[in-house]
């Protein structure tokens, strides 16, 4: 668990998001019928709906800034290869994608290479420890007036060069994470199609941290009429994005629904949803909450990871899930011992046969 530093230095999606954002789109989702998603939540998830290897977390700036050392990285990779069976070896890597906070991006686009003076270092000592894992440079900004405006074409080139800027230091790929941010703006399309056309010529991944989806068709639209600083994206909006992506990242978290079952209802609607957007191409991780804050947006014990893998599964029926299809857990200091066994046991193996 981090300390207060640690804690005021998060930048994430739910510090972007803002706690007015939130707790309107509560409102939003509570109009659409909370007692709907309560109902939705029930069921028991089939045997086949469970992990397939590719899987993702978030890791905070003290990857890149120094903080953490060679140490650090050895106990990642015993956490992520958990022992086999009474003491056996390690078993199968179930994370394919380490998302890490590299950034953020100043006003105009750029970035302070004195943020990150260990991402080389990092970049490869987790090569080195865990093989095959992609490590992604995570780089956000607020894209609202006074701060980053993504309609600057200036702009928009700056974040270009620096994600170029990233790449040079080892990273297998970048990860933008912007909001709030309207339902169908265009600057982010065009943000992306740009981008794309670079990390394809590095043959690198471009992700997209993707802020919360309508549960319900229109949603979006009423949302965009209403005052303030909603923003809730419609499904045709995300596959838009998807269209110019490698993988979605849907933030499933931050709802401010206070029972569990309601949250891994909506969690079982959002997924269903994002599954028929986002193209089959295009890998799609379910972002769910290995953090325990208690407050507006947040209630700690009805957003836990338990309640959203079970909505995850849910939403998978009884097909099996695509092989690019997983959930990512968001953040890797506040995720506890309880958090990764309800994830091993509720997804990545839930049939006790990962390790064996």
């Amino acid at each position: 668990m981090c300390g207060m530093a640690e804690r005021a230095r998060r930048w994430g999606s739910r510090v972007l998001a803002g706690a007015g954002m939130v707790v309107g789109a509560v409102l939003v989702l509570l109009g659409a019928g909370f007692v709907a998603l309560s109902v939705n939540s029930f069921g028991t998830p089939s045997p086949t709906a469970h992990g397939t290897g590719h899987d993702a977390e978030w890791l905070g700036h003290a990857w890149v800034d120094g903080r953490k050392g060679q140490s650090d990285v050895d106990a990642l990779a015993r956490e992520l290869r958990p022992a086999g069976p009474a003491g056996a070896s390690a078993g199968r890597i179930t994370i394919s994608d380490l998302f890490v906070h590299t950034g953020p991006f100043r006003n105009d686009g750029t970035l302070d290479p004195a943020l990150r003076p260990k991402a080389r270092w990092l970049v490869d000592a987790l090569h080195a420890a865990l093989p095959g894992v992609r490590v992604q440079a995570w780089l956000g900004a607020h894209p609202t007036p006074g701060a980053l405006q993504l309609d600057s074409a200036t702009t928009r080139a700056n974040l270009v060069a620096s994600v170029g800027q990233v790449l040079d230091d080892g990273f297998d790929g970048v990860q933008y994470d912007f909001e709030p941010l309207d339902d169908g703006n265009q600057d982010l399309v065009t943000l992306l199609h740009t981008t794309h056309e670079l990390t394809q010529q590095r043959h690198k991944v471009l992700s997209l941290s993707a802020s919360h989806t309508e549960p319900l068709p229109g949603i979006a639209a009423a949302v965009r009429l209403a005052p303030g600083p909603l923003a809730l994206w419609s499904n045709g909006y995300l596959h838009r994005l998807a269209l110019e992506l490698d993988q979605v990242a849907l933030m499933v978290y931050d709802t401010g629904l206070p029972t569990r079952d309601s949250y891994a209802g909506y969690t079982r609607q959002v997924t269903e949803r994002a599954l028929a957007a986002v193209p089959a191409d295009v890998a799609l991780f379910i972002g769910v909450p290995a953090y325990h804050d208690d407050n507006l947006d947040h209630h700690a014990d009805a957003e836990v990871i338990p309640a959203a893998l079970r909505g995850v599964r849910l939403a998978l029926g009884d097909r099996a899930p695509r092989q690019n299809f997983g959930v990512a857990l968001y953040v890797d200091f506040t995720a506890t011992p309880a958090d990764w066994a309800s994830y091993h046991h509720d997804w990545a193996d839930p049939a006790g046969t990962a390790n064996g």
